[in-house]
Parts: C-alpha cells; sequence; structure tokens
C-alpha cells in the first residue's frame, strides 16, 4: 500500500472544502483531519450538523460529503469509477487521486453546498 501520496490527496480534497469554510465552523484543521459543520443548526441532540471533511486514514483518504446522504441524487451523474470509491451514503475513500474524480466532487460539492445552506441555514 503507497501511504506516501496520502498527505498530497488530503490536501487536494481539503481544497475542495476550503472555499465553503466562512459559511460554516472548523471542527477540525489538523494535518490529518479537517472538517466543517453548520454554525446554527443543530441535531436533535443539540451537536451541529456536519457539512463535509478529510481524514486520512490508515489504508485510505477518507472524503465526507453530508449533502450526499440528505440528497442522493447528487451524484445522478456521477462516474462509476467514483462510486466505486464510496464507502456508505457520503464517504469516498482514495489511496490516490484521479484528477476526474476532483473536477466531479468539485461540481457534486458546490451543487450539494447550495441545497444543504437552504435547508441548513
Amino acid at each position: 500500500m503507497k501511504t506516501d501520496t496520502f498527505p498530497e490527496t488530503f490536501a487536494t480534497l481539503r481544497k475542495l472544502l476550503k472555499p465553503y469554510e466562512k459559511q460554516f465552523t472548523v471542527i477540525a484543521d489538523e494535518p490529518k483531519r479537517y472538517y466543517l459543520a453548520t454554525k446554527t443548526s443543530k441535531t436533535k441532540s443539540g451537536a451541529a450538523i456536519w457539512f463535509g471533511g478529510v481524514e486520512i486514514k490508515k489504508n485510505y483518504v477518507s472524503f465526507h460529503l453530508i449533502p450526499v446522504y440528505g440528497n442522493p441524487a447528487l451524484l445522478k451523474d456521477a462516474s462509476p469509477s467514483l462510486r466505486k470509491r464510496m464507502q456508505g451514503k457520503s464517504c469516498f475513500n482514495f489511496t490516490d487521486l484521479d484528477p476526474a474524480h476532483v473536477e466531479e466532487l468539485t461540481t457534486i460539492t458546490k451543487r450539494g453546498f447550495e441545497g444543504f445552506i437552504k435547508q441548513f441555514p
């Protein structure tokens, strides 16, 4: 397993979420973890609602995008190769990045943000 590309993969995926930072609270901004959550909307238990995040794990880098969980239609145009990277309903795992996947995730994140911010201001 080539883990030497993980920091670069993490940095690239983090850049996809960075433009949305002003609208959210930064829950974690560490060398291996970066997460954003709503500033005002809360779950029933009072916790902030997460928007997305990136984390370096043992065998891959995870990109979490919660709007995909709430709106699966965001993935209707996703390529089969990106869908293969999915684990669960809102997580994509990468060992390295295909530029086409970065492009797809950029679009999905933007569309996801537009709906998410209306639902959870």
